[in-house]
């Protein structure tokens, strides 16, 4: 063989060293640029604890460029904890709490929101407290705990539009409390609402020119405009969301661009452009590390494998999904990955596998919509134990029937032989077993009663078109309020139809919030007070549930709805805790009975109240467990001249409870 020319392997060599230069370059040139990345960080903190600046707007120009690395953040945070500088860890553990919650770690974000919140606080920093209630609020949310997530927004909301010249940091504030607002809006599907907050937002955005706050608006509006079906208006606020996003390097804005434009062209069928752009979602994500955009990511590249046939590589990738939002607690994204997997086996013929996913994506986004629908949920629950309590009675009926009939049949075989005993034990037995059956009858009766007391359907209807008043009237945060409150409230009233009795504690609460409804058809003006006596200890003493609601429903429509008085009140005391008794006394200042009885007879259609022999009938039954009686008195209070100056029910409830004795 001839030799091989010897410039050959020159030829070879001098670029291999030269690769092995520039290399060896490059690693000087990194390693110089983060020791002065590291000098340049050090040297920022020594000068922000040195002068100790209050404004968010001061620490941010500092910081901005370090506050994704959670070693400088956690440094941060632990200088300025020992140098007693309260704004600066109130900074430091918002950004680390970020972090979290972009690794799906939400308990620990959680926490260190929460830490950040509390020295913000101690600072009386309002900057700072408002960016971490904020902070906390998107935690929530993106944990699909809607609540919480609402309460915190809106606490943030209030504390910041509270400033008459607001800084620029709390104006962006705004902006992010109107835009979390939106998205909560979004997740109770009223698109409409949603749009109006962040256009809101972005208003402010768009006068700051903060481009990251206008690329999460642009893309939101998107989302509520693809959920009314305009595919294609919803398309372009993502392109734009997409630009804004580019301008700025966010490297998570692409991904959630990327998914939802993937989305519309799986909408539109354009399947190979779709997967596309969602495979190069998924790697972007999974190079950031949100476990959150990675399980959507793997949902929206399974739905589109699906369309396109890729039926393996499909069902994979939505159960990589499923299983990344279960180990993290991602409920939305399992209904997702449930509802595509069950199209997916559906479409193979597996229609077993197919139902049991969909029978668990339904049931999994019942348990996070039940506070979305709650007039819905409502009226199947109340339907459901009407219909419990409706069989209960047939059975108890039934069972009464059969026993009579068992009794009959025994006293003719033992006549002859037994003839005075079975008469005697028969009748015994008989008239005992009837009367528990009457009293197990008039139990449910009056528990069914008092249900359909509680729920009656015009103070929901009344309740509801008032919250409705506000939206009309664009009182957004008084909506939102008295909606919450009705929530509790239905909720207290359908936890309450399944017990008997509950603690004086939970009825006063229930009572509170049932006078906060009511008094919204009373524009507020009915001053509402509970007083408690210090010696009394509410959680340990029991009463009928719901007891006090007939009283204070009285004393509203029959004393104080027709009463002049410029103020009108109601007075709840809790009194006069005895061995045997508690005394809970309701007094207004209302018209008294014998002028409402004059009013009530002149009405056309006259309101006709059962709510106080019903509640007799209940204490009645209640006092059965206990040493003594119920005492009820109502009276007419009289001024000096006798005149009637309102009314007063005292009610005395038994508290010692029947011992019974063993041998």
């Amino acid at each position: 063989m001839p030799n091989r020319p010897v410039h050959n392997y020159k030829f070879r060599l001098e670029p291999m060293r030269f690769i092995i230069a520039i290399v060896f370059i490059f690693q000087i040139g990194a390693l110089t640029a983060q020791e002065d990345k590291a000098v340049t960080f050090n040297s920022k903190v020594s000068e922000v604890l040195e002068q100790k600046p209050n404004t968010y707007e001061t620490i941010e120009g500092l910081f901005s460029k370090f506050k994704y690395d959670s070693i400088k953040m956690k440094h941060l945070a632990s200088k300025s904890i020992s140098m007693r500088y309260l704004e600066g860890e109130s900074y430091a553990l918002n950004a680390l709490g970020a972090i979290y919650r972009n690794l799906s770690l939400y308990d620990k974000a959680i926490a260190t929101h929460q830490s950040a919140k509390l020295a913000a606080e101690m600072a009386k920093n309002i900057e700072l407290e408002v960016i971490s209630l904020n902070m906390l609020g998107v935690v929530y949310r993106r944990m699909d705990l809607v609540k919480p997530a609402l309460d915190y927004h809106k606490k943030a909301l209030d504390i910041a539009n509270s400033f008459k010249s607001p800084t620029q940091e709390i104006k962006k504030s705004i902006a992010v409390s109107q835009n979390s607002m939106g998205n909560i809006y979004l997740t109770l599907k009223q698109y409409d609402l949603a749009i109006s907050q962040f256009s809101k937002s972005l208003g402010i955005e768009l006068a700051s020119n903060n481009k990251l706050g206008l690329a999460i608006n642009y893309q939101n509006i998107g989302y509520a405009k693809e959920a009314k079906g305009l595919l294609d208006a919803a398309l372009v606020d993502y392109q734009t969301s997409l630009k804004y996003n580019e301008e700025i390097d966010s490297e998570i804005g692409r991904v959630i661009c990327y998914n939802s434009i993937g989305k519309i062209y799986i909408k539109k069928e354009k399947y190979q452009d779709a997967k596309l752009i969602i495979e190069d979602a998924l790697r972007k994500a999974i190079k950031v590390g949100d476990q959150f955009y990675i399980s959507s990511s793997y949902i929206n590249l399974g739905w589109v494998q699906n369309r396109l046939n890729l039926d393996e590589l499909s069902e994979s990738n939505l159960k990589t999904a499923r299983y990344i939002a279960e180990k993290y607690g991602l409920k939305s994204a399992i209904v997702e990955a449930d509802k595509h997997l069950s199209e997916l086996y559906s479409k193979n013929g597996d229609f077993e596998t197919a139902m049991s996913y969909y029978k668990n994506s339904v049931d999994l986004e019942g348990t996070i919509s039940n506070d979305r629908n709650l007039q819905y949920v409502n009226d199947i629950i109340v339907q459901y134990q009407n219909e419990i309590k409706n069989n209960q009675i047939k059975a108890l009926a039934n069972e009464n029937e059969i026993v009579k009939s068992k009794l009959d049949r025994n006293r003719k075989t033992f006549w002859i032989a037994l003839l005075g005993l079975v008469i005697i034990g028969g009748a015994f037995i008989s008239f005992s077993r009837h009367r528990q059956l009457k009293q197990d009858k008039l139990i449910l009766t009056l528990e069914q009663d008092m249900l359909r007391s509680q729920m009656n359907p015009h103070f929901i209807f009344n309740s509801l078109n008032s919250i409705k008043l506000y939206i009309i009237n664009n009182e957004k945060e008084n909506a939102v309020y008295y909606l919450n409150k009705f929530s509790k409230l239905i909720r207290k009233i359908l936890i309450s139809s399944t017990e008997k009795e509950m603690s004086l504690e939970d009825e006063l609460e229930t009572m509170q919030l049932y006078m906060n409804i009511e008094n919204i058809r009373f524009s507020n003006e009915i001053d509402f007070t509970i007083n408690v006596d210090e010696n009394i200890n509410t959680l340990s003493i029991k009463v009928p549930s719901m007891i006090l609601q007939p009283f204070i429903e009285n004393a509203l429509w029959h004393g104080l709805s027709s009463s002049k008085q410029a103020e009108k009140k109601i007075d709840l005391k809790v009194s006069e805790l005895t061995n045997d008794y508690v005394t809970i006394s309701i007094i207004d200042n209302g018209i008294g009975r014998t002028e409402s009885e004059k009013i009530n007879k002149q009405k056309f259609l006259k309101r006709k109240s059962v709510g106080i022999e019903l509640t007799k009938a209940r204490l009645a039954n209640f006092s059965k467990n206990y040493t003594n009686l119920y005492k009820m008195d109502i009276v007419d209070l009289m001024d000096i001249n006798k005149k009637t100056i309102g009314t007063k029910v005292t009610l005395k409830i038994p508290v010692r409870s029947v011992v019974l004795k063993t041998v």
